[in-house]
C-alpha cells in the first residue's frame, strides 16, 4: 500500500524554498508582502491601464470609425516617382494617376473606371452649385419681398437681414454667386464701427495734407508721407464698404 499523501502545504526543509505563507504566524515573505503595500480590495492596481472592455469596445452609433480609417489612409502620404523624379503624394493621388496612366495606355478596365469616377465628381459638384444658385437667389428674392414690405408700411424698428440681399451679386450668364456685404451681425458690426470711423480719417487726412504743405523738416515730411499714405488707403476701404463693393 502506498503511504499517506503528503499535503502540498507542509513546511520545506530547511534552506529550501517552498510555501512559506503558509506556516502558522508567517507575516511577509513570498506571495504575502507587507500590510501596507497590499492592493486594496476593490482598488484597481493599474488606474491609468486601458479601461476594462475597451479592447473590443465597438463604434457608437454616431461613429463612422471605418470612414475616418479610410481617409486617414487615402490621405497619408508616401512617395512615388514621377518620371526623373521622386514626389510626396497622397495615396488617393497616387492610385489615381496610376489608374489614369493606365486608362492612356489604352486599358479599357481602366478608362472605364476613369470615366465613371470623371462623371460622378461633375454630376456632384454640378449639384452643389446648382443647390449654391438655388439657395441665394431663393434669400434674396424672399428678402427683397420682405423689405420692401417694410418700407411699404413704415415699419424701421426691426433689423435688416445679414447678410443683406443687396450684398448677394448673382451672375446668371456665369453661374456665379458672389456676397460682398458681412456673413454674421459680429462682422456687420465690425464693418459699421469702421465706417463710423470715416470723419476722423478724414480729418486726420487734412490735417497731414496741411502739415505737409508747411513742413520743411526731411524727416518729418516722410513721417506725414507714409501716415497719409495709411489713411487715404483707409479712406478707399471705407468708401468701397460704403457702396458695398466688398
Amino acid at each position: 500500500m502506498k503511504g499517506p499523501r503528503k499535503s502540498r502545504l507542509q513546511e520545506p526543509a530547511p534552506g529550501k524554498p517552498g510555501l512559506l505563507a503558509v506556516r502558522p504566524g508567517y507575516e511577509v515573505g513570498y506571495a504575502k508582502p507587507p500590510e501596507g503595500s497590499r492592493f486594496r480590495k476593490g482598488v484597481s492596481g493599474n488606474p491609468r491601464g486601458r479601461p476594462k472592455g475597451s479592447k473590443n469596445k465597438l463604434p457608437a452609433l454616431n461613429e463612422e470609425r471605418m470612414k475616418a480609417i479610410i481617409l486617414e489612409e487615402a490621405y497619408r502620404t508616401i512617395t512615388v516617382r514621377d518620371g526623373t523624379r521622386n514626389v510626396t503624394v497622397p495615396i488617393a493621388r497616387a492610385v489615381l494617376r496610376s489608374l489614369a496612366v493606365n486608362a492612356v495606355k489604352g486599358q479599357h478596365r481602366s478608362q472605364r473606371l476613369f470615366s465613371e469616377l470623371l462623371a460622378s465628381v461633375e454630376t456632384s459638384r454640378m449639384a452643389l452649385h446648382n443647390e449654391w444658385m438655388d439657395t441665394a437667389t431663393s434669400y434674396k428674392q424672399r428678402w427683397e419681398k420682405e423689405l420692401t414690405r417694410r418700407q411699404i408700411l413704415g415699419i424701421t424698428h426691426l433689423e435688416d437681414p445679414v447678410p443683406h440681399p443687396d450684398d448677394i451679386r448673382i451672375d446668371f450668364r456665369k453661374g456665379e454667386v458672389r456676397i460682398t456685404g458681412p456673413m454674421t451681425r459680429e462682422d456687420k458690426a465690425e464693418r459699421d464701427a469702421l465706417i463710423a470711423q470715416k470723419p476722423e480719417y478724414e480729418a486726420v487726412l487734412l490735417d497731414l495734407e496741411h502739415k505737409l504743405a508747411t513742413e520743411d523738416d526731411p524727416d518729418l515730411i516722410a513721417i506725414y508721407e507714409d501716415d497719409l499714405r495709411i489713411t487715404r488707403k483707409m479712406l478707399d476701404l471705407i468708401s468701397r464698404l460704403e457702396a458695398r463693393e466688398i
